[in-house]
């Protein structure tokens, strides 16, 4: 566990053994699942002890005690605390220095004068004043001689000490000192009503028992953050609807800590690669550097994403070897992942196979395409039975990227064939079945005809006599469509796209349950399907996103590489994802995998830009557009050459030059406001350091943060 925001207190393994994911429960019909009872396993009816040592930090209670203050979007709550909005003026260590040692000599000069006389005794008159004559010469009057003294020189050392500015060159000496100023400090123990380690919200709704077994289960270190994120989730969705807490009171008596589980079972990801803070729902990628570059207020600060950031959706660009996968993918699915244990969010990751997401244990559904030992399947028709709808899908992922295919024509060509084939058959076609009827197979036609004639389903009859008219003619979208669909039916794809029931398909239909769903493509050895099937997945994902029943849950889509799979529609799609509480992160490693035209409409749907370090001017002049200009103030100093008139300024001129070299000179500063850029081509090109990368935020809301450039190693 990370103490910086990160709480875990039973630990977790650093090298997990794979294994491929098993047959997911039965899913409850809303999220989060409705409360239930983990069988108990240990004395009494307590979760089972851990099995492997439990992690260093600090316990569960110091960790939800930690102030979390976001004032602004992308900063890391957890215990940070808010800077001013500009600059202050800091007055250089050098200056400080010798401002300090120079009142220092000072002092010791005066304080040199009045001990040797040479200022006369005017200074002892009060110790004379106040103290009797029949002190003089006994140990009372030594005693108050050296009293005087000391408060003389106390007043020499507060007098000199302000005009040498101490107190400031001190703090500055111990800030700038390692392990100066001690970070990470537990604070004091809140009021109850604010203790969240003793479950506030409980206690005012009346449930001081729940709330009294919760408490126990914190201080007795039996509780993590991934459960109390999901219990305090489900009390959330008791509030929503009351007829829930029977449940929910049965399952907290019945197992504290475990109550109101994923419906894996599962209480915490087998290993975590990144700092997360499942209060606020974040996870850190960074630090926003200390420099000029970033606004005051946001330098130093931590860097972190949330729902509400990637609800408008992520962009990021860079090169491959600048840490897209390490340093974004895999912290952003990982916290998904975690939020989806919690029944807080739904995620899917589509990835090259070997893609390091972490391992299978923390999916619920791990599709391995083209791997016969895969436990799932993909579903072609992304879960509808409609043949108009999967058509429009299925469309968008075989010829959306094709300029030369309408991809209205190929929607029609395509309901025109899996109309007639769902009602002769009542199912849709699979890969070799749809590819010989967009090939035209007058064998496969004709059997398509007679069962349509013996079933009496005329309308479908007229829709496939239509596409064997069109089938052939100039613009027709058939050959595309069968030279794609061609790329599926391969045998190494043989066991998968199964229609007929005897595989278990995944579709992003699904999205409604907390699931953790990770899909390897093929990248290797069938590159152009795996670039097919990603193009499919996402116009699935985005077609499935705005017509969930319970939108409670957020969802999102990961993918690792989104090389040739966006398209003018998955665009419009993607914009429409922040209404429904849903969102995408998508990678390139340019943005020449993406269509010229597409380039404009790609930045403007997503609310969050990210560009890496290494990307070229080409790239970088696209988001300096995206980024736009801002008003900054510029210093111009002009220099002249002074001219003395006097002899012996021309003397003490001519002098100046022959010690310093230069001429005597005087500076003409001209302040004025220009608007520019405010991340050029050039310095998004060559500027941005190795691990850095700049980011945009922009939230669901609305709310937004200008470029940000992030050091992604801390």
């Amino acid at each position: 566990m990370d103490t910086g925001g990160t709480h875990d207190s039973r630990g977790t393994r650093a090298n997990p053994v794979p294994r491929p994911a098993g047959p997911p429960p039965p899913m409850p019909i809303s999220a989060p699942p409705l409360p239930t009872s983990a069988p108990p396993s240990g004395p009494g009816g307590l979760p089972p002890a851990p099995g492997h040592a439990p992690s260093t930090g600090p316990t569960l209670r110091d960790w939800l005690r930690v102030p979390r203050l976001a004032d602004a979007p992308g900063t890391w709550a957890y215990g940070h605390t808010a800077r001013p909005p500009e600059e202050p003026e800091r007055t250089p260590v050098r200056q400080l220095v010798s401002g300090a040692l120079i009142s220092l000599l000072a002092g010791l000069l005066l304080w040199s004068l009045l001990w040797n006389g040479y200022l006369g005794g005017f200074w002892l008159w009060p110790l004379y004043m106040f103290t009797p004559d029949s002190w003089r010469g006994t140990m009372a009057s030594v005693v108050a001689s050296y009293v005087w003294y000391a408060m003389v020189v106390g007043g020499l050392l507060v007098v000199f000490g302000r005009l040498g500015r101490w107190a400031e060159l001190a703090g500055r000496m111990v800030n700038h000192r390692p392990g100066g100023v001690p970070k990470g400090t537990v604070p004091g123990p809140p009021e109850p009503e604010d203790d969240l380690a003793e479950w506030p919200e409980l206690r005012a709704a009346g449930q001081g028992e729940i709330a009294a077994r919760l408490a126990s289960e914190v201080r007795d270190g039996r509780m993590t953050d991934v459960d109390y994120a999901r219990i305090r989730r489900a009390w959330h969705s008791v509030r929503a609807d009351p007829s829930r807490l029977t449940a929910f009171a049965e399952a907290v008596r019945g197992s504290g800590a475990a109550a109101c589980l994923h419906p894996s079972g599962k209480r915490d990801l087998p290993v975590r690669a990144a700092r997360h803070d499942l209060l606020v729902r974040q996870v850190r990628l960074g630090t926003v550097q200390d420099g000029e570059r970033n606004p005051y207020p946001r330098r130093g600060t931590g860097l972190a994403l949330d729902p509400v950031l990637l609800g408008t959706s992520l962009l990021a660009v860079g090169p491959p070897g600048a840490g897209k996968t390490h340093a974004l993918v895999r912290p952003v699915v990982e916290s998904l992942a975690l939020q989806a244990l919690a029944g807080q969010a739904a995620v899917i990751a589509v990835c090259a196979t070997g893609t390091q997401l972490g391992p299978d244990d923390a999916y619920d559904v791990v599709v391995r395409i083209g791997d016969p030992e895969s436990v799932y399947d993909l579903d072609l028709y992304g879960g509808t039975n409609d043949p108009d709808e999967a058509a429009a899908v299925l469309a968008e992922g075989l010829v959306g990227d094709l300029t030369d295919t309408d991809s209205r024509r190929a929607t029609t060509a395509l309901a025109q064939l899996l109309g007639p084939f769902r009602a002769a058959h009542g199912r849709l076609p699979g890969v070799p079945e749809l590819r010989e009827l967009l090939d035209s197979e007058p064998t496969a036609l004709a059997a398509l005809r007679e069962a349509l004639d013996s079933e009496g389903h005329h309308a479908m009859r007229r829709e496939l006599d239509a596409r064997e008219r069109q089938s052939g003619v100039p613009g027709d979208p058939g050959r595309a469509l069968a030279d794609r669909v061609a790329l599926l039916d391969r045998p190494a794809f043989a066991s998968f796209f199964d229609t007929s029931g005897r595989t278990r398909p995944f579709s992003p239909r699904a999205l409604e349950h907390p699931l953790r769903v990770r899909i390897d493509l093929p990248e290797r050895g069938h590159a152009e399907a795996s670039r097919l099937l990603a193009r499919l997945v996402l116009a699935q994902f985005t077609a499935n996103a705005a017509v969930r029943a319970d939108r409670s849950l957020f969802a999102c889509l990961v993918l690792d590489d989104a090389t040739r799979t966006l398209t003018a529609e998955t665009l419009r799609g993607v914009q429409r994802l922040r209404s429904v509480n849903a969102g995408a992160v998508l990678t390139l490693r340019t943005l020449d995998d993406v269509p010229e035209a597409l380039h404009t409409a790609l930045l403007g749907a997503v609310g969050c830009r990210m560009a890496f370090s290494g990307i070229t001017t080409w790239d970088g002049k696209r988001f300096a557009e995206a980024w736009g200009t801002e008003w900054v103030e510029t210093r111009d100093v002009t220099q002249r050459t002074v001219f003395a008139d006097q002899p012996l300024t021309r003397a003490i001129h001519a002098f100046r030059k022959l010690v310093t070299g230069k001429a005597v000179t005087t500076d003409a500063v001209t302040v004025r406001k220009v608007e520019r850029e405010r991340w050029s081509a050039s310095e998004l090109a060559h500027s941005v350091p190795a691990g850095h990368a700049v980011l945009s935020l922009r939230t669901v809301g609305g709310e937004h943060a200008p470029p940000l450039l992030v050091d992604l190693r801390n």
